[in-house]
């Protein structure tokens, strides 16, 4: 061993490459710590994407839910209509079986009425002018009774006519209410995805503050 600055270039040369081999070691260690910092890294991102997908998928299945939601309740509607215009159909036609049978009535008792008319002709004068008054006491009957089975139809037509208004009223009203519904679940659903936006915007923060944290980390060392 020589004295200090008269070092052989033997000894200079195992100076250098201890030199080198200790910044070698240096370098693998650093190198082996940054691909460490990078696999986590990665392992982060993966994580944050998983759980974005997640999200994502939790949104889509709450969005075809409240589809299938409002879709029945647009049957259930469709069923309330039809059963109420069979109803009033049915209604009507009874309505109108009813005044059938009161004019066949009028008509048998008009036929009667003139039978008797035409057996008091045969039977005598008298009996002929009796039977006129008897008659004609009996039309007004008649027309008194087909005047009031008539005022009986039309009352009848004019409850089934306001029935139906009202059945159109509720429908409307039903029309109404599906609309809200479906303006309350659409809202809903741009709550749910802006809420997932704003985590997913949260995440890519949380990962950008991350991934700077380990750079800073690696230049430091």
């Amino acid at each position: 061993m020589t004295a200090a600055g008269t070092e052989t270039p033997e000894e200079l040369l195992l100076a250098a490459q201890n030199a080198v081999r200790d910044m070698q070691r240096a370098m693998v260690s650093m190198h082996g710590e940054l691909e460490m910092a990078h696999a986590k890294r990665e392992q982060a991102v993966q994580q944050a994407v998983a759980l974005a997908q997640d999200e994502i998928k939790l949104l889509k299945a709450t969005a075809v839910s409240l589809r299938e939601a409002l879709e029945q309740a647009a049957i259930k509607r469709d069923a309330d209509v039809q059963a109420a215009h069979a109803a009033a159909a049915s209604e009507i036609g009874q309505l109108k079986a009813a005044s059938t049978a009161l004019r066949e009535q009028l008509e048998l008792a008009h036929n009667e009425t003139e039978g008797r008319v035409q057996a008091a002709h045969a039977a005598s004068a008298n009996e002929i002018t009796q039977l006129k008054a008897t008659a004609g006491a009996l039309r007004e009957q008649l027309e008194l009774a087909r005047n009031e089975a008539e005022s009986r139809v039309q009352a009848a037509q004019a409850a089934s006519t306001n029935e139906i208004a009202q059945l159109k009223a509720t429908a409307a009203a039903l029309r109404e209410q599906l609309e809200m519904a479906r303006i309350t679940a659409e809202t809903g659903v741009q709550v749910v995805k802006q809420a997932a936006q704003d985590e997913i915007a949260q995440l890519h923060s949380a990962i950008t503050a991350m991934r700077e944290t380990m750079e800073r980390q690696v230049t430091r060392q």
